[in-house]
């Protein structure tokens, strides 16, 4: 098995984290998702969609006494989710479920979390390249669900004025934005964000409430890579926090 996972470490949130060497890896995403959802104190949170278990280790450790749940329909990256909740000694805050999301309702009670959070595949079926290694078509494809899937699980999970927060493709903003309506969830937050000051927009951040109306924010853009070709200073503190030590790595995670 050791020869199949690699251990990454994000020192920031004094995590130790395995994925498969070549399967479906983490990027940078999971980091700005948690970012920008800011988890509070006490709050009740669920990840759609968890691969190995970062968001709701990362969103774990971000605020006091919050309980966070993580859906996974592979099976593998399920467990593999679990073990790295063991591993970070999380097990009291975190659980992780084997599932699809279309099948939650039978799961929990309507409105039973004041956050939630997705970094859902954003590639339509039978769309862009096919990858050679296993497990990165299912993470980046839709396949079980799509993005109304992903939508409609979040609005019948959260509670009335809690916040639904994804990660997504700009390609694919119109479309979030026409489901979100037709499911009467409001848009909060919108954030694009950019490999630098010169690129157009390579993901985007939104938030949306259920139960209440509001004017749509459009935040100034995340740049994530400097003139000099390292990380921007927001980057930076997304990274590593005050801790300029930590600095010294040029990547947020750290390779064991």
């Amino acid at each position: 098995m050791k020869g199949e996972e690699t251990v990454d470490e994000l020192r920031r949130h004094r995590l130790s984290i395995g994925q498969p060497r070549d399967g479906y890896r983490f990027s940078l995403d999971p980091l700005l998702l948690c970012d920008f959802a800011a988890i509070r104190t006490g709050e009740r949170a669920i990840d759609l969609g968890s691969g190995c278990g970062i968001i709701p280790l990362i969103l774990a450790r971000e605020a006091e006494d919050v309980t966070v749940t993580g859906v996974e329909f592979q099976a593998l990256l399920a467990d593999l989710a679990l073990r790295n909740v063991s591993i970070n000694g999380l097990g009291d805050r975190i659980s992780i479920l084997a599932a699809d999301i279309t099948s939650l309702k039978g799961v929990f009670p309507v409105s039973s979390f004041d956050l939630v959070v997705s970094n859902p595949p954003y590639r339509r079926a039978g769309t862009g390249r096919v990858s050679p290694r296993a497990g990165r078509d299912k993470a980046r494809h839709e396949s079980t669900a799509c993005l109304t899937d992903f939508l409609t699980a979040a609005k019948y999970l959260v509670k009335p004025g809690g916040r639904i927060c994804f990660i997504y493709h700009p390609s694919r903003l119109v479309e979030l934005f026409a489901e979100a309506a037709l499911l009467k969830l409001a848009p909060l937050r919108l954030r694009m964000v950019h490999g630098n000051d010169i690129s157009g927009a390579g993901m985007f951040l939104v938030e949306l409430v259920k139960g209440r109306r509001g004017d749509l924010s459009v935040l100034p853009p995340l740049i994530v890579y400097a003139g000099d070709g390292g990380y921007s200073s927001e980057m930076q503190h997304i990274c590593w926090g005050n801790d300029a030590e930590q600095q010294e790595d040029s990547s947020c995670f750290a390779g064991l």
